[in-house]
């Protein structure tokens, strides 16, 4: 009598449930690491901007591009440039030489599957996140840091 070679169904069922397991524990984390690194797009980019802005300011003792106000002197990206986020700029507290301060924002794109995120940084280098709450975001378990931009779940610099 011959035998025969080859895998028994219980083998196999064993290595399916092995595999979803790993999968079950790996495909959030990678999820989520996708996710943080589409944050280095803003953090780069705000902190390119502001020094931009400084350099401006040296420039023009102001940080509006007129003495009147409300325009930042510093153009920001473009769509095409960047693809996580939209970046916007708000020049404030205007005096006789024009605005003396400003607030850049990064908003995470919703198609890219950050709606609800945003980043900030002041003309006093104060960095910010804000999380709207039941957004895509919050849901994933990020949260508001007024103190930096949020690197990891749920608020961690």
């Amino acid at each position: 009598m011959r035998r025969q070679q080859g895998f028994t169904i219980i083998e196999l069922m064993i290595v399916v449930v092995v595999i979803a397991v790993l999968s079950a524990i790996a495909l959030p984390s990678y999820t989520d690491y996708i996710t943080r690194s589409k944050f280095a797009e803003a953090h780069g980019q705000l902190s390119d901007l502001r020094v931009k802005m400084e350099q401006y300011y040296m420039d023009n003792r102001r940080y509006s591009t007129t003495v009147g106000g409300g325009t930042c002197g510093v153009a920001m990206p473009a769509a095409t440039q960047v693809k996580y986020f939209t970046y916007s700029c708000a020049s404030s507290n205007a005096n006789a030489a024009g605005d003396q301060q400003y607030v850049i924002t990064a908003s995470g794109v919703a198609v890219e599957g950050l709606a609800g995120i945003s980043f900030t940084i002041n003309h006093a280098n104060t960095k910010a996140t804000t999380v709207t709450g039941g957004s895509a975001m919050a849901t994933k378990g990020y949260a508001d840091n007024a103190a930096c931009w949020v690197r990891k779940k749920p608020s961690n610099c």
